[in-house]
């Protein structure tokens, strides 16, 4: 009786948690709503930007105060999944003419820190094995990458690369893709060669948690005002890179480019292609993940948004076909 009274005493006048606030995971109670959104609000009709043919876009929200805020994504069939800055994870069924079914919720099982703030599980980039499906997810702040299973629900590896171990703490590991050789590139955000405009940039040599001391670094410079938010790699062979900019008051734009390959190499600073912008008046926000599949001879480029869970952004999927270069 006494250890029971001690207990309501502590629980009555010790003062509550004040500390960081518990990183917020999604629900159980998964439910997705879409809406349709044009490409250009004032001219319904139009259909292209640069070498981009518009095919339909969606916003989509959530009952959840959790849903939002995804950074990049997996596309398997008809299937997409959505990895957050937080480590929630959004995944449904779209078919051809948009239609969401089978939406899920879930977070990842593991990362670094203790997972109890945000900043442990600042996933900020994916790449996919097409043989296992295996998952890499690049996490800034952490400047490390994990290896999980398919199904996001185990964990295959971890590893802090040293050549990222100074990349800036907010600007790291935005993006990554994975090679048709198996190995990595890894392009850092903010984080700046020295005396030179470039961000940093690494060419893993395989699969870098098994090996993240293999590889060479280089240096890829971005649209003037625009960082890198992600990468995808075309059925050609080539990186298609969105750029992301914000502007004051409150505004985001984004360029696309396409960088060659062939021009990845030890110490070299490469430049991309533009092939298209997507800012006002056209349909914008803060896009940082892309995607890039094929349907028939078509490739179909998908763009998602970073909602910061703002009321001022939104959730954004938009679809795309890439056309042939002029």
């Amino acid at each position: 009786m006494r250890i029971l009274q001690s207990i309501l005493l502590v629980l009555l006048f010790v003062p509550t948690w004040t500390g960081p606030k518990r990183l917020d995971l999604l629900g159980r109670d998964a439910r997705i709503d879409v809406r349709r959104v044009p490409l250009d609000p004032a001219d319904p009709a139009r259909r292209r930007v640069g070498q981009l043919t518009w095919l339909g876009g969606m916003q989509l929200s959530s009952p959840d105060p959790t849903f939002g805020g995804f950074s990049s994504m997996r596309l398997q069939g008809d299937r997409f999944t959505l990895l957050s800055d937080g480590g929630n994870i959004a995944s449904f069924a779209l078919d051809r003419r948009g239609r969401l079914s089978d939406p899920h919720f879930a977070e990842l099982p593991d990362g670094p820190g203790d997972g109890w703030q945000k900043r442990d599980r600042d996933s900020e980039s994916l790449a996919v094995d097409p043989a296992s499906g295996d998952v890499w997810v690049g996490f800034e702040r952490a400047n490390a990458i994990w290896r999980y299973d398919s199904s996001l629900t185990k964990v295959r590896g971890h590893a802090a690369p040293p050549v990222m171990a100074r990349w800036d703490e907010n600007g790291g590991a935005e993006t990554m893709v994975r090679m048709p050789d198996g190995g990595m590139i890894v392009i850092a955000e903010t984080t700046r060669w020295r005396y030179r405009p470039a961000r940093k940039a690494v060419r893993f040599a395989g699969d870098p948690v098994a090996h993240p001391n293999r590889g060479f670094q280089f240096g890829y410079v971005p649209p003037a005002g625009y960082d890198p938010s992600d990468a995808t790699l075309l059925p050609d062979g080539r990186l298609l890179i969105l750029n992301r900019r914000f502007a004051l008051p409150f505004d985001f734009s984004a360029k696309l480019t396409i960088v060659d390959p062939a021009q990845i190499r030890p110490r070299a600073v490469v430049r991309g292609r533009e092939i298209a912008t997507l800012a006002a008046p056209l349909i914008h926000d803060n896009f940082e993940g892309i995607v890039a599949t094929r349907e028939g001879r078509d490739t179909i480029i998908w763009i998602v948004s970073d909602d910061n869970q703002l009321v001022l952004e939104r959730t954004l999927l938009l679809k795309f076909r890439l056309e042939p270069s002029s």
